[in-house]
């Protein structure tokens, strides 16, 4: 069974959010990269862009299939990580570290409690 980040919070769609100040990154767990297999391409908003949760901002495309990633919160997209345009691959290497790929500031904070904790995503991955 894998573990998973204790320092994280998670979503039902696999994404993960760490929270940094009034800012939240936002990337793909270690079990989406292992569904997906070798990432082929990433597909980001824009810095500025008002994303609201489960709604898709952006799609994520490996050798098996074309997927897409759901705001796991609502906000304002303050960062992208422009370095997955040309290296996608870094979301297999490392996708809690360099393989990040955005960086919001949360506009409904109450969305923020209906995250999952680790234990509950660890469950939760167990079950698919």
């Amino acid at each position: 069974m894998t573990s998973f980040p204790n320092d994280l919070r998670y979503t039902h769609d696999h994404e993960w959010l760490r929270a940094s100040g009034t800012t939240w990154r936002v990337g793909i767990t270690q079990f989406a990269v292992d569904q997906l297999g070798d990432i082929t391409l990433v597909d980001l908003p824009k810095e500025g862009d008002l994303i609201t949760k489960g709604q898709r901002f952006g799609t994520i495309e490996s050798v098996k299939s074309v997927s897409d990633l759901y705001a796991p919160v609502s906000g304002k997209v303050l960062a992208v990580n422009d370095t997955l345009r040309s290296d996608p691959e870094q979301v297999n290497t490392a996708p809690y570290q360099a393989g990040w790929m955005i960086e919001i500031e949360p506009t409904e904070q109450a969305e923020l409690d209906e995250l999952l904790a680790p234990e509950a995503y660890t469950a939760h991955v167990a079950a698919q």
